[in-house]
């Protein structure tokens, strides 16, 4: 790509400079602790010298804001965008926002597992910050749900229940995949959307309980938990 190329108001080679340097942050604060860590070991680590390093960021705690930020607040905004487009479908949503989260932990991992390990260390404001994302997170996908129900894909779950569980699902993908091949993060990414879906997909033909009272009783308890939600909204 050519500078003219470029689209307006990037700065390719500043991107990459602030990449290096939030990697090399990460990396600082998991080995030697957020407090033990010195923006002169940050430019150190990156290959700036401190005067340097000050055009890209003021101070220790803009660098974790901007971590937690990229960690969290961005997917966010990734999976409303997902939710926003008419042209797709709940259940397409549902795999576009579960791939899309799943590529984002095994790319930024480490990122990931920093923040919740510090998470009872965040200063207030950082605190408020990531819990709101993560509460924005959970809102986008009990909503690809909700309509996925009203819309007859998906089977009559509890809706936050069930976005909390495949959540879950993917963000452990950071405590176990090894980085460092994208094509393979993509083929785990596909499989993991594709088990998403299938948790709160319509049944295909093949019960999970067999035919009989058991089935019968688990499939009017999901009605009755819908009916009771609808009721409760009216």
């Amino acid at each position: 790509m050519t500078r003219e190329d470029a689209p307006r108001g990037r700065n390719p080679r500043r991107e990459l400079v602030e990449k290096q340097i939030l990697d090399q942050a990460t990396r600082l604060f998991a080995e030697k602790g957020f407090a033990s860590t010195t923006l002169q070991d940050v430019a150190d680590a990156t290959g700036l010298t401190r005067p340097a390093l000050y055009h890209y960021v003021a101070n220790k705690d803009e660098l974790l804001s901007r971590l937690i930020s990229e960690s969290t607040a961005t997917p966010a905004a990734v999976l409303h965008e997902i939710n926003e487009r008419p042209e797709l479908g709940p259940t397409e949503k549902l795999r576009k926002m579960a791939t899309a989260i799943a590529i984002g932990q095994a790319e930024t991992a480490d990122r990931f597992k920093l923040i919740i390990r510090s998470e009872a260390d965040l200063p207030e404001s950082l605190s408020h910050t990531y819990h709101q994302s993560r509460r924005h997170v959970l809102k986008e996908f009990v909503t690809v749900i909700e309509r996925g129900i009203e819309a007859g894909e998906m089977r009559p779950v509890d809706p936050r229940t069930a976005a909390l569980g495949i959540i879950g699902m993917l963000n452990w993908i950071a405590w176990w995949h090894q980085p460092g091949d994208p094509d393979n993060a993509r083929t785990v990414a596909t499989q993991l959307a594709d088990m998403a879906v299938r948790t709160v997909a319509q049944d295909d033909g093949t019960p999970a309980v067999p035919e009989g009272p058991e089935r019968a009783i688990s499939m009017l308890r999901q009605d009755l938990d819908y009916l009771e939600r609808i009721l409760a909204k009216e």
